[in-house]
């Protein structure tokens, strides 16, 4: 009798058990003791009253789903506010919201590198701008992480559209590219740069407007923006900022926007909410930051090899990938809930714990989760 054709399956689990890279789900419950710097509610917005409110109003209102893509019957009024209030807090033309963030990234990649372009692509990004790539019709170049002068050279080796793919803040060290010579890099050759800044809409910018508003860059004809809704605005989703053109294009050829159901009314109107807050109260964004700034600090003070934050992100370096995931579990068992990150998660092979900081965290609570760090540390 023939074996399953998934047997090769079992083959793989052995080589995860094996290198220690075995992933589990672990459903939380609704209110739980530990304190949280895992999750990426940066602005600490996604139990905020207004904001459940919002999409409780939202859901009653509009209805559970969006019950279509968003060219059928899933775009609602809501939706059009949403991202009208996008493009004006960012400081672009026009937005595009779809429904998530790996979405909106997959959409903005096929839909602006066709047949004939150049991609250049940070080794650092994110998987899903990875994929874009991989989906999308054009030749990739992978180039170091954060270095202008390889994006320079890859794009002079191109004649033909060119566009140039990057994170602004980086998701596993926490580390921003240089945007405003990434930018000045792309204008002498002639290239669009499509910047990634889940997570740096909220943190970085003036009232959390985002790295790229930050570097002198919203409302550039040559620039495009994605976001999420999931971190900062502490909601679910995604969104495409950029000229009014650029969105026009991606409505008529962006795979992830045609043919996906479009964005639960109660997620639109929860990120509104948020988003309106955030406009009240710009100071989250830099409390944020401090905080971030703060438990760098602390770490390093203890020993630890912890990077640099440019924004929310804090990562710190484990031994292995063994060492890390025990570390995790030991600080989860002090009450303290850390991202473990382990290839291929990490593209440099370094596994660590990923910390995110949060603007309604307490320093005691900063103190607090410093100590477990350090005395759970192998």
């Amino acid at each position: 009798m023939a074996g399953s054709p998934f047997d090769w399956i079992d083959e793989q689990a052995r080589l995860r058990a094996q290198a220690g890279l075995v992933r589990t789900l672990r459903p939380r419950p609704a209110e739980s003791h530990l304190l949280d710097l895992a999750g990426n509610d940066y602005l600490g917005l996604t139990r905020h009253p207004e904001v459940t409110a919002a999409a409780a109003t939202a859901a009653r209102r509009w209805g559970a789903g969006a019950t279509g893509s968003r060219l059928v019957t899933g775009t609602t009024e809501l939706h059009a506010e949403l991202e009208r209030e996008l493009a004006d807090f960012c400081g672009f033309e026009a937005a595009l919201v779809l429904s998530s963030g790996y979405a909106a990234n997959l959409a903005a990649v096929t839909a602006l590198a066709p047949h004939g372009s150049l991609i250049v692509s940070d080794a650092g990004n994110h998987a899903s701008l990875i994929d874009g790539c991989r989906l999308a019709r054009g030749t990739t170049q992978v180039v170091p992480h954060a270095d202008p002068a390889a994006v320079r050279k890859a794009l002079g080796t191109h004649e033909g559209p060119a566009v140039v793919v990057t994170d602004s803040v980086f998701s596993v060290d926490g580390d921003a590219t240089p945007l405003s010579e990434l930018a000045a890099v792309c204008r002498e050759a002639g290239a669009g740069l499509l910047v990634d800044d889940a997570h740096g809409l909220g943190v970085l910018g003036d009232g959390g407007r985002g790295a790229p508003h930050a570097a002198g860059l919203a409302g550039s004809a040559d620039t495009v923006v994605t976001v999420t809704l999931s971190k900062s605005l502490g909601s679910q989703g995604g969104a495409v900022l950029g000229p009014a053109k650029v969105i026009a294009h991606l409505v008529n050829a962006a795979r992830t926007l045609i043919f996906d159901t479009g964005l639960a009314p109660a997620a639109a109107g929860s990120a509104l909410a948020a988003l309106r807050l955030l406009r009240r109260e710009p100071e989250r964004a830099a409390r944020a930051r401090a905080v971030a700034t703060t438990l760098h600090e602390l770490l390093t003070r203890e020993g630890l090899s912890a990077v640099r934050p440019d924004a929310a992100v804090v990562s710190v370096r484990a031994p292995s990938p063994e060492a890390a995931v025990r570390w995790a579990a030991d600080c989860r068992r002090e009450g303290l809930a850390v991202g473990c990150f382990r290839p291929p998660s990490v593209p440099d092979g370094v596994s660590r714990l990923r910390l995110t900081a949060r603007a309604d965290l307490s320093d005691a609570q900063v103190a607090e989760a410093v100590a477990t760090i350090s005395r759970t540390a192998p």
